[in-house]
This record gives structure tokens, C-alpha cells and sequence, in this order.
């Protein structure tokens, strides 16, 4: 059980880069474009829906929705053009997304905002 979830596991750290290179690719569809946004938001973004620290849930979220996230493009864009992607982005970045805090900031700022706005309705 443990090895299959480590591949899948795999499986999904190449997925991430395989999108990213398929959202600039110009035969991707539109909706495929903007799941693909949301997946790469989600799951570059140091938030989550239910906080990692939160024991056995805290890492639901991101077990359960970006797989759901990741399916449901790869059901638009086709095998064909997945894999033509998951070449690229294994050729461009060995596999994984280069990662720095500077990536960070604007999803501190969006929730910063947020918190302001619902700040300043409270009170």
C-alpha cells in the first residue's frame, strides 16, 4: 500500500511541471488552461484549504482535490498532448518546478487582503 502511494505520490510531483508546460501550449483547450491555473495555484500556494498541521485532515486536501484537479485536466487535454507535455517539462525541468519564498508573496498578499476586507466588515 505504502510503495503504491510513493508512486503515486511520484506520479504527481511530474504532473505538476507536465501541466504547467501544458497551459502555455497552444492546442490546450481554454477550461483545460484555467483547471491548469488552479492546480498550479493550489498547489504552489503555502495556504490550504485545511492547514497542513492539522493531524491525518491537513494533508486530505491536498490528497483528495489536487488529484481531482489533476484528473480533470488531463481528461481534457487528451494522452497524447499530456505526454508530449510531460516530455517537455522533464526535458525543462528534471521533473520538478524550481520552488523560492519570492513565489510566496503574492498569495500572502491576496490572503492579507482578504483578511482586511473581512476585518474591516467586523468591525
Amino acid at each position: 500500500m505504502w510503495t503504491k502511494l510513493k508512486e503515486r505520490a511520484k506520479e504527481l510531483k511530474l504532473a505538476i511541471p507536465a501541466i504547467y508546460v501544458a497551459m502555455k501550449h497552444p492546442k490546450t483547450p481554454r477550461l483545460a488552461k484555467v483547471i491548469g491555473v488552479v492546480v498550479i495555484v493550489y498547489a504552489l500556494s503555502p495556504i490550504d484549504l485545511i492547514p497542513d498541521f492539522i493531524p491525518i485532515f491537513g494533508f486530505l486536501d491536498d490528497l483528495i482535490i489536487l488529484p481531482i484537479l489533476i484528473a480533470w485536466m488531463l481528461r481534457l487535454i487528451k494522452a497524447p498532448l499530456y505526454e508530449e507535455c510531460k516530455q517537455m517539462a522533464m526535458e525543462r525541468y528534471g521533473g520538478s518546478l524550481q520552488t523560492s519564498w519570492w513565489y510566496s508573496i503574492p498569495f500572502l498578499v491576496f490572503w492579507a487582503l482578504i483578511l482586511g476586507w473581512v476585518l474591516s466588515t467586523i468591525l
